[in-house]
């Protein structure tokens, strides 16, 4: 029977780590630059891909960390890193160089991973499918983690709009906006992964 705690625990839980209404600055400064078809085309690929990684860690996650011999602080460091890359670039403006439209994809990376399917969106995951009881558990887990990602993309998809009101000074203002914010979530996420080995060990 469907579990309607578990749906929405899980819910809200993923809604607060995905962070659907901070995403749509950050989508808006990678996604700059391309023509609006290719924007839409880019917030769907991005909820696809962390869909994805996101239901792959759910069916084998503990099986794919312990082959690899990862822990989870060692994936949220190196999610960290890589955000921060990510973040210095906006912040610099080299996502707006024509070379970044054309060869990158930031649909891929880092959108879909690691920044929607990140570290935490993955553990909280791996532990709700642990711990679901059932068929009725099972499906109140996944029907939150669908419901989660038709949310991600109803925001990115129509915060499109709110480009052709800013205008292209606006698009550089939330472009430098979204890096700052981007770094912060990268050393949060960097010094979050630290204490965790540091009280692991």
């Amino acid at each position: 029977m469907f579990d309607v705690a578990v749906f929405g625990s899980l819910f809200l839980t993923l809604f607060v780590i995905m962070d659907p209404p901070g995403i749509t600055p950050i989508f808006l400064g990678l996604t700059a630059g391309r023509p609006a078809k290719m924007q839409r085309r880019m917030a769907f690929q991005a909820v696809c891909v962390a869909f994805g990684v996101i239901a792959l860690f759910g069916v084998v996650g503990h099986q794919i960390l312990d082959y690899l011999h990862v822990s989870v602080p060692a994936l949220m460091i190196a999610g960290g890193l890589l955000l921060l890359l990510v973040a210095l670039d906006l912040l610099t403006g080299k996502t707006d160089e024509p070379k970044q439209t054309k060869d990158v994809n930031v649909a891929l990376v880092p959108l879909g991973m690691p920044l929607l399917a990140g570290p935490g969106a993955i553990v909280a995951v791996i532990l709700a499918v642990q711990d679901a009881d059932g068929f009725g558990g099972q499906l109140s887990v996944w029907s939150a983690i669908v419901a989660m990602h038709v949310v991600l993309w109803l925001v990115m998809r129509y915060s499109l709009v709110i480009i052709r009101v800013i205008k292209d000074g606006g698009v550089v203002l939330v472009t430098r906006l979204a890096g700052m914010m981007l770094s912060a979530i990268a050393v949060q996420q960097i010094i979050n992964g630290v204490r965790q080995v540091v009280q692991g060990a």
